[in-house]
């Protein structure tokens, strides 16, 4: 997300308690690949949430709910994730989700060969192939942490050159392998990217073939909306499918533990757990 991920740290980012509600079909209609299938009602959290590198410890967790934030993104893997996570188990998902919090799971797989983030870079020669794979790793760590089938996964690109073509396509054959197979092990999908770049690549793709159904944004304007700045069409991932970055590295302390974080705007699927 931010630079810090790019820099090895990871990025934060927020959402605020405003209410989870359990809603079937969010973020399926432009998924073409999701049609033939019954799938697990979609577990829809709308509110605040928050991101940081880490998952903070138990007991920071416990001290934070309640506050402005109701859901917390953790980052499940991927050959760029940016932090180890000591702290992020299955009975840490549990115990938290027996608390009241929400997850969004972010997975850092490879990443644009025009862009600044990663190590681990996309080549137009085995894109699907590799998205295929990363995929498959997404939802295994998905399910070894309690998040079912039906989950979402949001995948982290980070910002790169959209005008560059052939990296472009290159990217796009790889959302579009890495969606088609969590579709396939029935986990929802989405995309964290730049408002600027990534994530404008998806959401303005002439084909919407295989691409994620929910569109998570970095507009850095201090403005907790997935409405009024949204960038596209208004009729673009609608019914509870869209999520919006608007202030990072944001210090805070609640309940005695500071952490630093990024915040959004939250109405999309979260982790079904429990």
């Amino acid at each position: 997300m931010s630079e810090h991920r790019q820099s090895k740290k990871r990025r934060y980012i927020a959402w605020g308690v405003a209410g989870a509600a359990v809603v079937a079909g969010g973020g399926i209609a432009a998924q073409t690949s999701m049609a033939a299938t019954t799938w697990p009602a979609q577990k829809t959290y709308t509110g605040r949430a928050f991101d940081t590198c880490a998952a903070p410890s138990l007991a920071a967790m416990k001290a934070w709910h309640g506050g402005l934030y109701g859901a917390a993104a953790v980052y499940i893997g991927g050959k760029n994730r940016g932090c180890s996570q000591p702290n992020l188990t299955a009975s840490w998902v549990k115990s938290l989700t027996t608390v009241g919090w929400k997850f969004i799971p972010l997975y850092v797989g490879s990443q644009p060969s025009c862009g600044s983030g990663g190590s681990v870079k996309i080549s137009a020669t085995t894109a699907a192939a590799v998205g295929k794979s990363e995929a498959d790793d997404a939802v295994a760590k998905s399910a070894a942490l309690g998040f079912k089938a039906g989950s979402p996964v949001y995948l982290d690109m980070e910002s790169y050159d959209t005008t560059n073509t052939a990296c472009n396509n290159a990217v796009l054959t790889y959302v579009r392998a890495f969606d088609k197979e969590l579709h396939a092990k029935i986990y929802r999908s989405g995309i964290y990217g730049f408002s600027s770049s990534s994530a404008k690549a998806i959401a303005t793709a002439t084909d919407k073939t295989d691409l994620p159904g929910n569109l998570w944004y970095a507009l850095w304007d201090k403005v907790n909306t997935t409405t009024s700045d949204w960038p596209w069409g208004s009729t673009q991932f609608t019914n509870h499918s869209r999520a919006h970055q608007y202030l990072v590295n944001s210090k805070e302390t609640r309940g005695g533990y500071t952490i630093t974080v990024d915040r959004d705007a939250w109405d999309a699927p979260v982790a079904i757990t429990g």
